[in-house]
């Protein structure tokens, strides 16, 4: 097997039972696919340690700096909903040992402070839906991504949010989300996206909002809805790992 199928293999969630049926992990294996080369004891609970030390001989330089993108975006945002699914999530996929992804649900969201509270382009519910995915970025950290992937994907985003978060971060309790949710935290985690939304240079005027590097440019934007995996791999500059010969779907631009 190359190194190009290994990876997939090992951290595409669309392919789990192609890769199950090389390796199954142990029946005691308690950790989703993406942490199953995390460490070597955890991939020798879950039985695939030869495909990790495989995949491990052919990821890139560790001194070289990941291309760092930052997606600001609304939670019911059918453009930022597509992106992150159709173009941000397979791409990561394929390359997080080259990209570092950052998300902050606020995007058109506006603050009100005299009610000590938030108005959102479509409504309460997205209001709902970004502060919840703001408590799982949270409380979650490096297993953050899959978990909102899982909810954006699914038909309702909010409902989704409990078995999506047991699924793919199993060890972070529900009531610990929605603890988060419905205290001060949560409040002040939308107040921080909020300033991070309005400090943008140039100020955002759609969403999703994307920026490599902390740089916005039309240009970039328009590749990264098109085919950002190839974007990825022009802009990291360490030796492009195996799987930079591919491409994406192109995503037809839909912004909010």
């Amino acid at each position: 097997m190359n190194s190009f199928l290994i990876r997939v293999f090992l951290f595409s969630f669309y392919v789990l039972e192609e890769c199950q049926g090389k390796s199954h992990p142990k029946p005691s294996c308690g950790y989703p696919p993406s942490q199953w080369c995390r460490t070597l004891e955890i991939a020798v609970e879950c039985g695939v340690q030869k495909q990790c030390m495989e995949l491990l001989a052919t990821r890139p330089d560790p001194s070289m700096p990941p291309v760092e993108v930052t997606v600001y975006y609304e939670s019911l945002c059918p453009g930022c909903r597509s992106f992150l699914t159709e173009q941000l999530f397979p791409t990561w996929t394929m390359l997080r040992d080259i990209m570092r992804v950052h998300l902050v649900p606020y995007g058109n969201t506006k603050e009100l402070p005299e009610l000590n509270s938030f108005s959102c382009q479509h409504g309460q519910p997205e209001c709902q839906a970004n502060i919840i995915e703001a408590c799982i970025l949270n409380v979650t950290n490096h297993g953050a991504f899959p978990v909102i992937h899982c909810m954006v994907s699914s038909s309702d985003v909010i409902t989704a949010a409990p078995s999506c978060l047991q699924l793919y971060a199993p060890s972070v309790e529900w009531g610990t989300i929605e603890s988060c949710v419905k205290g001060d935290l949560g409040h002040i985690l939308m107040h921080e996206n909020g300033v991070k939304t309005r400090s943008l240079s140039p100020a955002h005027t759609h969403v999703p909002w994307v920026t490599f590097n902390g740089v916005y440019t039309d240009d970039l934007e328009d590749k990264a809805m098109s085919t950002l995996f190839n974007l990825v791999c022009k802009l990291y500059e360490g030796i492009k790992p195996p799987v930079c010969t591919g491409a994406l779907k192109k995503l037809n631009r839909s912004f909010c």
